[in-house]
């Protein structure tokens, strides 16, 4: 597969989906996420999360993460919540809980990270990736999941 597709994101693992990002050019990602298959992307991507989730490196890691993903195609955020807690990992697309962290980034920047694409404290430091709460576990997320490299 060589298009940057969402309607076949099921069935592409982890390491392909990292050299999708990778080989598409920014305004072609920027074009999926900003139209009716935006959901479908973060969708697939937040649903991974718990299956890519390394317990053993957790350690005694208890978080509630907000992902805030910008540009909306009404101008709004599209916000998931990530809760590590007693050596697993739960999604939820409707935020309810207290954050320890919030991260807010563009999809285009969002995807470039989960998919091991960008180097995530570059992004901090040159205001694409804002980390608002604790940046040492925000320094530590990586660290957490098995981030596929294209």
């Amino acid at each position: 597969m060589t298009d940057f597709d969402p309607a076949n994101f099921a069935n592409v693992g982890p390491k392909e989906f990292a050299q999708l990002v990778k080989s598409t050019p920014d305004d072609k990602i920027a074009q999926v996420m900003s139209g009716d298959l935006r959901g479908k992307v973060l969708g697939e991507v937040f649903n991974r999360m718990p299956s890519l989730f390394r317990a053993d490196r957790a350690g005694s890691t208890n978080a509630v993460i907000h992902w805030a993903i910008t540009g909306r195609p009404d101008g709004g955020d599209d916000t998931y919540e990530v809760v590590i807690e007693n050596g697993s990992c739960t999604v939820s697309e409707t935020p309810q809980r207290e954050p320890k962290l919030t991260l807010t980034m563009g999809p285009v920047e969002f995807l470039k990270i989960v998919s091991g694409g960008a180097n995530p404290v570059m992004m901090f430091m040159t205001g694409k990736l804002k980390a608002k709460g604790d940046l040492g576990l925000a320094a530590n997320i990586a660290n957490l999941f098995d981030i596929p490299k294209a």
